[in-house]
């Protein structure tokens, strides 16, 4: 098939990077590899992506029948997330006519603001879109209140596409919940989650200590929950230690507002020499450091799906994760690590604690993870998941094109 994937502010080629700044994160990952699984399975993809510099090739192959393709929309730097929906109008006609060169089989727009520039460019041809969220807005706006930054309209315009493309693909059973709530019908989303390099991440022993290591992998913003672990490490004995993987690179951390709540925070609660900040992490060193860890904490505020947990468990890793959003899935409680409660310091300790007390076990659930992840969550798996749904959708092409010359409904 012919795939058009749009992605306007998470290009695939900032995966290879080190991620882990506010607008970086889990959906370059789940983009990139989702384009190269795709692509290893024979179909041709290209994801189009918002240009944010000059300098790029309006096209950069990322492998033999995927290409990243640079849109012109907006000015060409990098601009707040939620500050580009001004320019999903002119994304919109950069695409349609992108399309009616190279007509896609079907369309996968991931995010909110690609579906608003996907679907029209798409519906003029008859192309069938297919919606990720990612995240829903709604779910934002419940948890952060008045520190939601989205724009006013984003639920809205949620709800409009999930009733308006042909099928969302919602990454966990938590979120095809959240969908029918905002009018979605249930039989127009299928869960398809986001999956792991099991070959890129993939166990081994820890490296060989006196200590027992925590590890956080996440965007440094407050709702990941980094310092629900901090204070949880306060209740922890002398020789359990934290290392935050995120954020800036090394350089930039000191002058980091986040970095500096959450080291407040440490030396507040007496931590401060039990905490290492690791700045932004790239793909290629993060199997070592999950190796680094004997167990690895994801107790977000809440969690559209979560790629950090998935990584953990690919590297043998035991994983304590609130049970939220995608982790409630990924995570099997008592299986493959423990589920706690989101903004439970006393929680949190627990669990590591009876890990600490416990190796054989903490490694048993860290084998458990493997397993898991091997047999669900290849990212092989989920890329011929997605291929069904996209011949599904793309079924209907007929009935679309006969729609649009007769006026009739499709």
């Amino acid at each position: 098939m012919r795939i058009a994937m749009v992605s306007e502010h998470a290009s695939p080629l900032a995966a290879s990077r080190g991620l882990g700044g506010v607008d970086a994160g889990g959906q370059n990952v789940a983009v990139r590899a989702l384009a190269l699984a795709l692509a290893d399975a024979g179909h041709e993809v290209v994801v189009h992506t918002r240009r944010t510099d000059r300098t790029s090739p309006r096209r950069v192959p990322i492998a033999l029948r995927a290409v990243v393709d640079h849109v012109d929309a907006g000015p060409p730097h990098e601009l707040p997330k939620d500050d580009l929906v001004h320019h999903m109008d002119a994304f919109s006609a950069e695409l349609a006519a992108c399309w009616r060169d190279e007509v896609p089989d079907v369309v996968h727009a991931h995010f909110w603001m690609s579906g608003l520039a996907a679907l029209p460019a798409a519906r003029a041809l008859g192309v069938p879109v297919v919606q990720t969220f990612h995240a829903l807005g709604s779910v934002k706006r419940r948890h952060q209140g008045a520190d939601d930054t989205s724009p006013p309209r984003r639920v809205a315009v949620e709800s409009d596409l999930g009733a308006s493309v042909d099928r969302v693909l919602a990454t966990c059973r938590d979120e095809v919940d959240e969908l029918v709530a905002l009018g979605v019908p249930a039989d127009r989303a299928t869960v398809v989650p986001c999956g792991v390099d099991v070959g890129h991440f993939t166990p081994g022993d820890a490296v060989a200590g006196d200590d027992f290591r925590v590890l956080t992998v996440s965007r440094l913003v407050p709702r990941k929950g980094v310092d629900t672990v901090i204070a949880a490490l306060a209740r922890l004995p002398d020789d359990v230690s934290l290392v935050v993987a995120g954020g800036p690179r090394l350089p930039e951390l000191d002058s980091d507002p986040e970095v500096a709540r959450l080291r407040d925070l440490a030396r507040a609660a007496g931590v401060a020499d039990r905490v290492r900040f690791a700045g932004a992490v790239g793909h290629d060193a993060l199997p070592q450091l999950y190796r680094s860890a004997d167990a690895v904490a994801c107790v977000p505020a809440y969690e559209p799906f979560g790629l950090v947990p998935l990584e953990a468990m690919a590297c043998g890793r035991p994983v304590v994760a609130a049970r939220v959003g995608g982790l409630a899935d990924t995570v099997v409680d008592g299986v493959t690590g423990h589920h706690v409660r989101p903004g439970d310091p006393a929680a949190v300790a627990s669990a590591l604690s009876a890990l600490r007390a416990d190796p054989a076990r903490a490694r048993a659930l860290g084998r458990a993870g493997r397993r898991r992840t091997e047999t669900e969550y290849g990212w092989d798996r989920v890329a011929a998941a997605a291929a069904r749904v996209y011949r599904e959708v793309a079924a209907t092409v007929p009935a679309l094109r006969t729609a649009l010359t007769t006026g009739s409904p499709a």
